[in-house]
C-alpha cells in the first residue's frame, strides 16, 4: 500500500485549523534539544513549523520538511529564518551527512508501508552527520486512545478522525507502533539507537547514523 498522496491531501484540508491546535512544542523535544548548538538542524514532518521555531535557538541554519504545502506557508510565517521545502519523508532532497541535529516527530507513523516508514528512517541516517543526532517519535499502541497490548510485537493500521470546525470528519491514516516492533524498525534501519522510552503514548528513540 502507498497511499502518500492521499496523506498529502489529507494535510492539504485539515491545515489550517490542525496549525491552530499546535501551539507549543513538545516536552520531549525542548529537552532532546537543550544545552545543544549546532550549524545545522532538520525538522522532518514540520507541520505548522512549532519544532522549526524551537530548533532556531539551537542551530545556525534549520531546514523544515513537510508534504503539505499549506502547512508549510503557516510554517514560513513561525519561523521565518528557516529555509522550507515541500517534500517527502522517504525521499529527502538534501546530500549525504549535513545535518547535525534532527527531529523527527509524529511523522514516521503516517507513511502507509512499512516499507516506507523504514526507507524514511535510512533517509533520515544517510542525511545525518557522521556526529550528528536525531529525535524520532510515533503513536504507540501504549497511548490512552487505543485499546491494545502495548507488549505485543506488532503494532497496527488505523484511521484517526480529525474534526473540522462545524463538525465535518477527516481520517488520518496511522500506523500505530508496539514499542517492540517501533525499536525493530530502528535496528534493522540504517539509525543506531542511543536511548528508547515511551513518553505519553509516543514511542521514542534517540538516534544516530550507523
Amino acid at each position: 500500500m502507498d497511499d502518500r498522496p492521499g496523506v498529502r491531501a489529507t494535510y492539504e484540508r485539515i491545515a489550517d485549523h490542525f496549525a491552530e491546535t499546535r501551539e507549543y512544542p513538545w516536552p520531549e523535544v525542548e529537552s532532546f534539544c537543550a544545552d545543544r548548538h549546532v550549524v545545522t538542524a532538520l525538522d522532518v514532518g514540520c507541520g505548522n513549523g512549532r519544532h522549526t521555531e524551537l530548533l532556531g535557538a539551537h542551530a545556525d541554519h534549520v531546514i523544515g520538511i513537510d508534504a503539505s504545502g499549506r502547512l508549510l506557508a503557516l510554517a514560513r510565517e513561525r519561523a521565518p529564518n528557516a529555509a522550507f521545502l515541500e517534500a517527502d519523508a522517504a525521499a529527502l532532497p538534501l546530500a549525504d551527512g549535513v545535518v547535525d541535529l534532527a527531529v523527527y516527530v509524529a511523522t514516521l507513523h503516517h507513511l502507509p508501508s512499512r516499507e516506507l516508514r523504514r526507507q524514511s528512517l535510512d533517509e533520515l541516517a544517510r542525511v545525518l552527520d557522521e556526529s550528528g543526532t536525531a529525535l524520532v517519535s510515533a503513536w504507540s499502541t501504549a497511548h490512552d486512545r487505543f485499546d491494545a497490548d502495548e507488549d505485543a510485537e506488532d503494532g497496527f493500521d488505523t484511521d484517526v478522525e480529525w474534526t473540522l470546525p462545524g463538525g465535518e470528519t477527516v481520517p488520518r491514516f496511522y500506523h500505530i507502533y508496539a514499542p517492540a516492533e517501533f525499536d525493530t524498525d530502528i535496528a534493522e534501519s540504517d539509525l543506531t539507537a542511543v536511548d528508547s522510552f515511551v513518553s505519553s503514548g509516543n514511542c521514542y528513540a534517540v538516534v544516530e547514523a550507523a
